[in-house]
């Protein structure tokens, strides 16, 4: 099965929408904020994340190059469930909740294959699940950084990190940032990571933590 390319579903469906530059640290969406837009991310990264009535924040989601935030309106969402934050300089596409029905509609073709990505992006999220359940914090961390430099994806992985701070690591995988600290600096020793001017580089070799029973 082919790659869902959502540039090419954009470009050549004509979808009317506009550029939007984000600075790191700006945000999106809020949480409450009305469900109107579909954001496509062209370049950058976006970090998804909720705060329960308690006032307790939860990164939901890592998102980048390639990847859609906010599609939920689709569904039914009248309200954004959560906030949608620029991790590093990010551009991105913003498509017109109605807009984005139009196309759905009218090009069969691309909606079959943009289910089909949305469904992708639904087992990422059982797996998360699944490994924040049942896996220990250092093979959560691992899984995460190797998601993060886009392991396994078809294009080429970027490999190389953007600056991001161990407390937000720390959030992503459910674990304290002492802990988070104590197996970055094992994973440096053994050579699966490595500091670099551009930021963290992860070597595929990382993968044997996650594999590691």
């Amino acid at each position: 099965m082919n790659t869902f390319d959502a540039q090419a579903f954009l470009d050549s469906a004509g979808v009317a929408r506009k550029m939007i530059a984000y600075r790191r640290s700006e945000t999106i969406f809020s949480q409450g904020d009305a469900g109107d837009s579909v954001i496509y991310i062209q370049n950058g990264g976006v970090k998804l994340s909720a705060v329960s009535n308690a006032g307790r924040e939860a990164i939901v989601a890592m998102l980048g190059p390639g990847d859609f935030v906010g599609e939920g309106c689709l569904a039914g969402q009248s309200l954004r469930i959560g906030t949608a934050t620029a991790m590093t300089p990010t551009t991105a596409l913003v498509i017109d909740k109605e807009e984005m029905f139009r196309v759905l509609h009218a090009e069969h073709a691309l909606s079959d294959r943009f289910i089909t990505y949305m469904l992708s992006r639904n087992i990422r999220i059982e797996e998360d699940l699944i490994d924040q359940l049942f896996n220990s914090s250092e093979k959560r961390l691992a899984r995460t950084l190797l998601l993060l430099a886009r392991y396994g994806k078809q294009d080429k992985p970027q490999r190389v990190l953007p600056k991001m701070s161990q407390t937000t690591l720390a959030e992503m995988v459910g674990t304290t940032r002492s802990h988070v600290n104590a197996f970055m600096n094992k994973f440096k020793r053994l050579g699966f990571i490595e500091d670099g001017p551009a930021g963290l580089k992860i070597n595929n070799s990382l993968l044997n933590i996650v594999l590691h029973d």
